[in-house]
């Protein structure tokens, strides 16, 4: 069964944002969603480049109020 891992990484200055990305990947397994909020402006190329190199899958990636949100699926476990 697979599970929802949301992850408050605002206020964080790079690289903990994706620093707490990748902690949780380590614990997803194939199929968990991994959804992270960030405030730093630098986290939305990162990610992209993250899941490009990884081969996971990215759901969603929108910014709203200076809040960026991610959504991953974890295909490549």
């Amino acid at each position: 069964m697979s599970e929802k891992i949301v992850i408050d990484a605002k206020g964080m200055a790079c690289p903990g944002p994706i620093t707490q990305l990748i902690r949780a990947y380590r614990k997803a397994k194939n199929g968990d969603i991994i959804e992270i909020y960030a405030t730093d402006s630098g986290f939305k190329p990162d990610v992209e480049a993250w899941v490009k190199k990884t081969g996971n899958e990215l759901l969603e990636l929108t910014e709203e109020n200076g809040v960026i949100k991610a959504v991953i699926k974890v295909t490549a476990k």
